[in-house]
C-alpha cells in the first residue's frame, strides 16, 4: 500500500462512520449498498466516497455496488482492526469512564483490559466490569499481557509522567485525550485527541451563517 494512501487522514476519520452505517445495514438484513446511497449518509460528494473506498482495495460492480458483508471486511482490515486491540485506561474520572461505557470499541476490535488510576477512591473498584488498579501496578499488570495502546485520560500536568511511565514500560502506541503535547521518544506514536477541535468547527460554522444573515 502507497504511503501517500495510509496517511490520507480525512479518509480514515470518515472510515468508522461508514463502517457504523455499514454494520447496522447489516444487521438490517441488507446484503448490498451502492456510494451514492453512503454519500447521501455521509453529507458528502459521491468522489469523495468512491476515493475513500478505494483506498481498502475493494471493487464495487458497476449498478451492483459493494457486498456490505465484504466492504465491512475490507474497511477493518484497512484500519487494522480485524484483530482485537488489547488497550490500557489511565485515568478512570469522567471521560475514561464514558470510553469505558462506549459499546461500539467493540465492533473497531479495541477493547480496554487494564484500567488504572491514582484516586483510592477508585482503585479496587469495577466500572463497566473492569477493575481499576492503581497507576503504581503497571508493571506487573502488564507483564506478559502488553497492551497495544495506551490511553491517557488523566491531567493536562500528570499526562507527561504517565507518558513517561508507558514509554518505560514498553508502550508504543498511545491516545492521548489530555490537552498537551506529549514529549516522547522515536519510535512511540502519539494520537492527540483535541476534543476541543470538533468544537471549534461547530462555531465557526455557526458564525459564518450569522455573518451570512447579517
Amino acid at each position: 500500500m502507497r504511503q501517500d494512501k495510509i496517511l490520507n487522514i480525512p479518509a480514515i476519520r470518515r472510515m468508522p462512520t461508514y463502517l457504523h452505517k455499514l454494520l447496522k445495514m447489516q444487521a438490517e438484513g441488507r446484503v448490498r449498498v451502492s456510494s451514492t446511497e453512503l454519500a447521501e449518509y455521509m453529507h458528502i460528494e459521491l468522489i469523495v466516497v468512491r476515493k475513500d473506498i478505494s483506498l481498502t482495495g475493494i471493487s464495487g460492480q458497476r449498478r451492483v455496488g459493494y457486498d456490505i458483508k465484504e466492504l465491512i471486511r475490507y474497511i477493518k482490515n484497512y484500519l487494522g482492526w480485524e484483530d482485537v486491540l488489547q488497550a490500557a485506561l489511565i485515568g478512570a474520572g469522567s471521560l475514561g469512564t464514558a470510553l469505558l461505557g462506549y459499546d461500539d470499541f467493540e465492533h473497531y476490535g479495541f477493547f480496554i483490559n487494564h484500567v488504572f488510576d491514582c484516586d483510592p477512591q477508585k482503585t479496587g473498584k469495577e466500572i463497566y466490569g473492569r477493575r481499576v488498579y492503581h497507576i503504581d501496578e503497571m508493571a506487573e499488570r502488564f507483564a506478559g499481557n502488553m497492551p497495544e495502546i495506551a490511553v491517557i485520560c488523566v491531567s493536562n500536568t500528570a499526562a507527561q509522567s504517565v507518558a513517561d511511565k508507558l514509554v518505560a514500560l514498553g508502550v508504543k502506541y498511545i491516545w492521548n485525550f489530555a490537552n498537551v503535547s506529549l514529549k516522547v521518544p522515536a519510535g512511540v506514536v502519539v494520537q492527540r485527541e483535541v476534543i476541543a477541535g470538533g468544537l471549534a468547527m461547530l462555531t465557526v460554522k455557526r458564525k459564518q451563517d450569522k455573518m451570512s444573515e447579517d
